[in-house]
This record gives C-alpha cells, structure tokens and sequence, in this order.
C-alpha cells in the first residue's frame, strides 16, 4: 500500500481508483518470512526458546525464552498451513527441534512448565492451537516419547481454576481441545464453564467485556473473537460447540462493521487499551472475519482493514532495521508495555498476519479492496457498550472516540483513572501520555477539579448516562455522556500492572457530570460540578478541561488565539489575531483558543460558556509519539450547578479551523437541550439525558 507519512497529515494516498493499494500476498509471506528469519537467528541451541535482545521482562529471563518461542511459532504455523506444507519443511523442522527439547525436562532450554508460571498457560495455548493447525507437517513428525511429552505438559491445564475470568478463557478451552483430540486428559465441564463464562461477557452490538469490570479494547478482536473461530476449526471442536459456532460468527460480523470504523485511513488502530506493544495484533479479527465468512462486511475491505494497520506500522520501522520488534508503539517505548512485558512479547503481534494461512486461492485474496469507511466518508456512529461516540473524517482521516463507559474498573470502584482507559478521548492519530505520572495525573482529555495543590481528581468508575446518534444528514451528532463521583487519590504501591487504574486512599471532591458531542473533528464538552462534598471549597478549586496532547521528536508549536468579541467575528468572520505564546501563557475570556502543531496535526481547545482560561502544559518522554508533548487546556472557576462548555479539536494542520462556535443552553421542566452552532456553521439542537434515564441509542 501507499501511505503519505510527510509529516503533513495523516491522508492515505489513493491509486486511480480512488482507494488504497494492498499488499499480494507474496508480499504477506515475504514480511512474515522476515519475522520469523529473525527469530531463528535468536534461538537457543536447541531451539526451545527464543530470546530478542532487549531487557529482561517482569516475568523472567525462561518466560521471555518461552514467550519469543511460542508467539513466533503462532506465525510459523500460519505460513505452513497457508502453504499447505509445501516449501516450509526447513521451517516446520526448526519449530519441531524446538519442541522435542522445550518437552525434554533434561534440556538446559526446556519450556518454562504451567504449574511453575502463569504465563506458561497464555503460550501453551498458542502452541496447541498451532499443533492443531499444522498437524500432518509437525504433530505427525513428531516420535511418540516427544508426543507424549506435549501431552504430559499441557495436561495441568484440565481441571485449573486459578485462570483469571478474561480472555484467558480460551486459553484452557484451545488447550483442553488439542488434548482431547490426542488422546490427552481433558474436562467437559471445564469446557462448558469457560464458554458459559464467555457467554457472560457478551455485550451489545457483538462486543464482548474482557472480564466483568468494564473493559473494552484491542482484546475484544485479537482475541475474544479471534480464539473462537480459530478453535472452532480445529480437530474435534464441533463435538464440543454444541452449535453455538453460528451465532459466535453473527456477533463477529456485527463488531467488525463498528471494528473497520475505528481504523485510520493511515492504518493506524486506537491508541487505547493495554498491551499496544503489540501492534499489528490488532489486524487479527478482520481475518478471522474472512476465515467465517462474515455476511456483512466485505471480503475486501476486510483485507484492506488489515493490511492498513500492519502496513501502518512497518511504514513507520516496526520492526526495525534489524527486524525486531520492540516494546513500543512505532519505536521503542518501554512504559508503553505492561510491567511484566519481555522482550518477546510483542510478538503477539504476528496474529495480525493470520491471513497467510488463508492458501493462495482463498476468495479473500482476489476480492477487489474497498475502502474504510473513514476513507469513502464522515463517518459518525457509537458503540453502547463501551460507552464510545465515534467520529472519523475523511479530509484528515482521523477516527476519534469520546470515551463514557470504559475505564478497566468495576462499576462503583474508586480507583486511579488508567491513561489507557479512562481518558475522554482517544483517537488514531494522538496517544495519551502514558508515564509513570500520567497514572497520577489526569491531564490530557480530562476533567479535573484541581486544588490548590496541583492535585487532578480521577473520574473512575464513571456511571454511563447517554450513547446515542442524533440528527440527520450534515447535521448528525454522536452523544456519549457520564456521570462520576470525582476523588482525590493517593496511589498504594503496585508490583505489577495489567491496565486498571491505581489503588489507592480515596478523598471525595464531588459529582461531576459531563457530556460529549461529537460531530466532524469536533467536541462540545458540557460540564457541569453537580455538587461539591461538604468540606470542599468551590473557590480553592479549578476545573480543568484538557485536550488532545500532540508529541513530537521536537517541541510542538503553541499559541494562543484571541478571538475579536463574538458580534464582531459575525460582521466579518475571517478576521482573528494570533498571538505567539510559551506554555506558560494565558488569556482571560471565553474569546481565546489555544492550539497546538506538531507532525502535521493541530489540537485546540476553546471555552465557549463560562470564564474560561486557555493555557497549555508541557510533559517530557511522557508518549510513545515523541519525546515532548504538549496538552491544551482550559481551566475554569467552579461554580457548582452551573454549565460550561468548551469546544475541542483535532484534525490535520491545514484542515484547522478558525470559525465561530457558539454553544446555548436552556433547562425547561427538567428538560435541558443544547444548540450547538459548529465552526462550519452547522446548526444542532439537541437534548442531554439525565442520570438513570434509559438512552435511545441509536440502532
């Protein structure tokens, strides 16, 4: 594919036709040959364990020799089966040695076992799954002594409870199933319990919770609705589906319409959720997609989908020179990676190729590419369960989400806000910052009530109020709004992280309830304190309402924009003064925006109701994107029961605006409605739901 990565936007390069070219799939096999031509030059001598320079990760040094031999062999099966064997012996032989000796319990490389590790049982199932899949050209080979070795190690598996109640899941379900059909041990009830469990964490509109807090990110495709397709094609899966694998695919195919959605046209997924070091991962459920046969979207935007996100990444050198994949994003970035991370697990990003083991005459490969939708148009919708509203672009491409239903924590829990999951927005285009200090500090698409200390108070667990499309045509407005009890939180000390907030010593600052209104590269963000605890001053407070955070490898350029008096801007609408200014500077008044550059991307942010202050706030090493970030804000006086609105943006530089943006208010027997008149002059009425009012989301 073509890609423009100048610098000036994020806007895919189109061929005669219109859309963007994909990769043969000579060219598929020939960048995974390359992965896995790398991971052989890191072998141990007798192949059981694979270890990628890089440090050490939480787990150990033998975890991260198992991790680099498991999730390469996910892409080493692939090729083979999509090969049908032919040409893949030298590799088919190499992954056998490395087996024979990761069973041997002798061997100086043997496989780290499931009763010494936890994370064993996560590779374990990456190793029957393919054991399954490549079958006539590894399994077959394999002596009896080594099968029986294969069996004795996965078989801890049968009767475990100690598997968290996630996606893990289908860990024991593919483990249990390659056993059973090699004469193995296994559990029918352990079978039927975790599908029952997974059942349990099926939501609305074919998403599905990773667990039962409120957790929705790249695992609900790489692997709730990858594991069961892939498992349900394996030997002896349809005895054990009892007929469910129909309706697995009916929920499949309704996630991949809103999953094409939050693609950038640059390729680039949502820069949201945990374990983003693994990338191109997130490719995986437009495959399975074409491996069902989903009816809804088709074959060739499918394909498109997926060779966008991978092509996005090595367009931007991951895998590097050396063809290693590090822990980052499009460079190495250590905090990005969970703590317990190793240096050969972000090879969970090779699901992201499982389209190899399509052969060469699968229809998937001669269907003609059609675009994303963020590529043929605006595209506006939400995604109730997670409490997204969704608004892609297609002048810039750029697919952006206001978030009011997802944050990784129960319902009810104060904890920490996650930068991953609780921040209002996440888009394609921008990362929210990601160190150590962003766990403890709300700042970029947030708000805060900030006291006299600096102290930012966390939103989590916010309570969904309204996920809903409304209006027609021009005028259609992507609604997502909560409610939290905001809190002070100081952090109890944590060994490992999985992408929950902090816990911590909880202090009570308030309710506050806000609403998203999402339509082109805009956000109206109404706000309002609905109360503030007793003991808490309204004037040693500050609500502070931030922005997208831009990072650069250079400082991104800032300024601030003071806009003429409104009724002056409606006599002559293309005139405004622009100010130079540091992160330091700011300007009083509801007539002030502040606007940040960088990479081709502009993020502004501008009060319209109450006496907003813009400014900006500069972090160090603090995003995967860039060594410097800045974040525009607002900050305003907190007057209880009172709304403010502040109009938010994002888009490609030149696509910027500078238009009025007015925004009216009015509460009428308990009814409160909001004219929102938007940059491009567009006019939007439209009522805000209340708390315990059930949404008329869109369907």
């Amino acid at each position: 594919m073509t890609v423009q990565h100048d610098g000036t936007s994020a806007r895919t390069a189109l061929d005669a036709d219109g859309i963007a070219s994909d990769w043969t799939r000579d060219e598929w096999v020939a960048f995974a040959d390359r992965l896995l031509d790398t991971a052989r030059s890191y072998a141990s001598p007798g192949h059981g364990r694979i270890h990628f320079p890089g440090a050490e990760g939480g787990y150990g040094h033998d975890v991260d020799g198992l991790e680099g031999f498991a999730r390469t062999f996910l892409l080493a099966g692939f090729r083979i089966a999509g090969a049908r064997g032919e040409g893949t012996e030298e590799l088919a032989d190499f992954y056998r040695q490395g087996i024979v000796t990761g069973v041997d319990p002798d061997a100086a490389d043997r496989w780290v076992r499931l009763d010494e590790h936890a994370q064993a049982k996560v590779e374990a199932a990456s190793l029957a799954l393919v054991l399954d899949m490549t079958r006539p050209w590894i399994w077959d080979r394999l002596d009896a002594l080594t099968q029986q070795r294969v069996i004795d190690y996965l078989a801890p598996v049968v009767g475990d409870t100690t598997y968290p109640k996630t996606n893990w899941l289908w860990f024991r379900v593919v483990v249990q199933t390659f056993l059973r059909s090699v004469g193995g041990p296994w559990s029918a009830s352990d079978i039927a319990d975790d599908l029952a469990l997974h059942d349990s964490l099926v939501r609305e509109d074919g998403w599905i919770s990773d667990g039962f807090e409120r957790s929705y990110d790249h695992y609900v495709g790489w692997a709730l609705h990858t594991y069961p397709v892939l498992w349900s094609r394996m030997q002896g899966a349809d005895e054990l589906a009892g007929g469910r694998t129909a309706g697995d695919i009916v929920r499949l195919d309704r996630f991949l319409q809103d999953a094409v959605a939050l693609v950038g046209a640059d390729g680039s997924p949502l820069i949201q959720g945990r374990s983003l070091i693994y990338r191109f991962a997130a490719a995986a459920p437009f495959w399975v997609g074409a491996i069902a046969q989903v009816p809804s979207v088709p074959l060739g935007q499918l394909r498109r989908a997926a060779n966008a996100v991978v092509a996005h990444f090595v367009d931007h050198a991951a895998p590097g020179d050396d063809g290693v994949l590090t822990m980052g994003w499009h460079h190495e970035w250590r905090e990005l990676a969970q703590s317990y991370s190793g240096p050969g697990s972000p090879y969970w990003a090779v699901k992201g190729l499982l389209g190899i083991s399509l052969p060469a005459d699968h229809p998937v490969w001669a269907a003609a590419s059609e675009p994303l939708p963020v590529e043929a148009a605006d595209d506006v919708r939400v995604v109730r369960s997670a409490g997204w509203a969704v608004s892609g672009t297609a002048a810039d491409g750029i697919v952006r989400i206001a978030n009011h239903g997802s944050d990784h924590a129960a319902d009810g829990a104060l904890v920490g806000d996650s930068p991953l999951y609780a921040r209002i927005g996440y888009s394609t285009a921008t990362s929210p910052l990601a160190n150590q200090a962003a766990w403890h500090e709300p700042l970029e698409q947030s708000v805060a009530l900030v006291d006299e200390a600096g102290r930012a108070t966390h939103r989590a667990a916010m309570e969904l109020i309204d996920v809903r499309v409304d209006g027609e045509g021009d005028a259609r407005v992507a609604i997502a709004a909560s409610r939290s009890r905001a809190h002070w939180l100081t952090p109890r000390p944590a060994a490992h992280r999985h992408g929950s907030g902090l816990d911590g010593d909880v202090e009570l600052a308030g309710v506050v309830t806000v609403h998203s209104l999402l339509r082109g590269p805009w956000e109206v963000r109404l706000t309002r304190v609905d109360s503030l605890e007793p003991c808490v001053d309204a004037g040693a407070l500050r609500l502070r309402v931030g922005g997208w955070a831009l990072a650069a490898s250079e400082t991104p350029r800032s300024s601030i924009e003071a806009l003429r008096p409104s009724e002056e801007r409606n006599a002559d609408s293309s005139s405004s003064s622009r100010l130079s200014s540091s992160v330091e500077d700011e300007v009083e008044g509801r007539d002030a925006a502040a606007s940040v550059a960088a990479e081709g991307l502009c993020s502004s942010i501008r009060p319209l109701l109450g006496a907003g202050a813009p400014s900006f706030e500069e972090r160090f090493d603090a995003s995967p994107l860039g060594p410097v970030a800045i974040v525009p804000v607002v900050t305003y006086p907190v007057e209880p029961g009172a709304w403010i609105a502040t109009l938010v943006e994002l888009t490609a530089a030149d696509l910027a605006s500078s238009g009025d943006a007015t925004v009216d208010v009015r509460t009428d027997a308990g009814d409160t409605t909001v004219t929102v008149s938007w940059p491009d002059g567009t006019a939007t009425t439209s009522r805000l739901a209340n708390p315990g009012e059930a949404s008329d989301a869109d369907r």
